[in-house]
């Protein structure tokens, strides 16, 4: 009842999975991924063991199709699996057990493998691989392009529950000490994916850093003024609206800078994301600003 997307960005050596389930907390059961290796999605009837043992076999050298061998000849219950690897190598193999429940198949592409069972039909699959390379963008927008691209071409037969997105990269975890550069789980939710994203994005401007632009812009204007509109509204600016943008202004930026946690980005990066983000923003209240800094941001390099 899953769908998946195992893949690998060759400029960051970044490896990660997305994942689609009817299935509650499937970000618990079916991505393994980790810097030093690569990226193993274990499903359909899933054997947890495959992660471990499959990232083991990446770091001893084997290939991701020698990997999927050995995790499979030495599985009994192999025809009901279904598993994607992609090694650091750039190496990538799949298998879709017979006995897997239609429709399930696979896909492979440049660094990246798709795989889906219990599926609406072949669609899904080939629905994921082609947006996954036609998606601009870093590897987490083009793993969730991946998963819209997917379940709107048929999805999941049962439907929708949990979605995940996990994200190795070398040093990319919390202040550089581990490999856990994104981890985004949603559980149970009616629309997982958009959850996903949703949760995402604030995990983005949270936690990833961005380069510097080389110019910063400045928020005026009607921009300005709807920004404080919104910040009043959040009760953190108690002055009348305007189209200036000064010392008080600023304050009641910070302010909600604090109270987000998103210290990653200093008052002039968030100012400017704002003024280039906002009309780009969908939603109300919190939810438009941080789509708006989202926006503003995306168009800069992640560290």
């Amino acid at each position: 009842m899953t769908f998946s997307i195992v893949a690998r960005d060759p400029e960051t050596d970044a490896v990660g999975v997305a994942v689609q389930s009817k299935f509650v907390g499937v970000g618990a059961v079916v991505p393994f991924v980790s810097a030093d290796a690569g990226a193993v999605a274990t499903q359909s009837f899933a054997n947890v063991a495959y992660g471990p043992d499959g990232l083991d076999l990446l770091r001893d050298g084997e290939s991701a199709a020698a990997v999927v061998d050995a995790l499979t000849d030495a599985d009994d219950e192999a025809p009901q699996r279904q598993v994607g690897v992609v090694g650091q190598d750039g190496s990538v193999a799949a298998f879709t057990g017979e006995e897997c429940f239609d429709h399930a198949s696979d896909r492979q592409g440049d660094h990246y493998t798709v795989q889906g069972n219990i599926l609406e039909n072949r669609e899904t699959v080939d629905a994921m691989a082609d947006a996954f390379e036609e998606t601009d963008g870093g590897l987490p927008e083009r793993l969730i392009a991946a998963l819209y691209a997917g379940n709107e071409a048929g999805g999941d037969q049962r439907g929708e529950q949990s979605a995940a997105l996990y994200v190795a990269k070398p040093e990319g975890g919390y202040d550089g000490n581990n490999d856990r550069w994104i981890d985004v789980r949603v559980d149970d939710h009616d629309e997982p994916i958009a959850e996903l994203e949703r949760v995402f994005r604030i995990y983005d401007i949270t936690l990833l850093e961005r380069e510097d632009p080389e110019e910063f812009a400045s928020l005026d204007g009607d921009t300005a003024e709807s920004v404080l509109e919104t910040l009043a509204e959040l009760g953190f600016y108690d002055a009348e609206p305007s189209e200036e943008f000064g010392e008080a202004e600023r304050e009641a930026l910070e302010a909600f800078r604090g109270m987000n946690n998103f210290e990653n980005h200093d008052l002039d990066a968030l100012e400017d994301a704002l003024a280039r983000g906002w009309s780009d923003a969908d939603g109300e209240g919190e939810d438009r600003m941080v789509n708006a800094i989202w926006h503003g941001l995306s168009r800069l390099d992640r560290k």
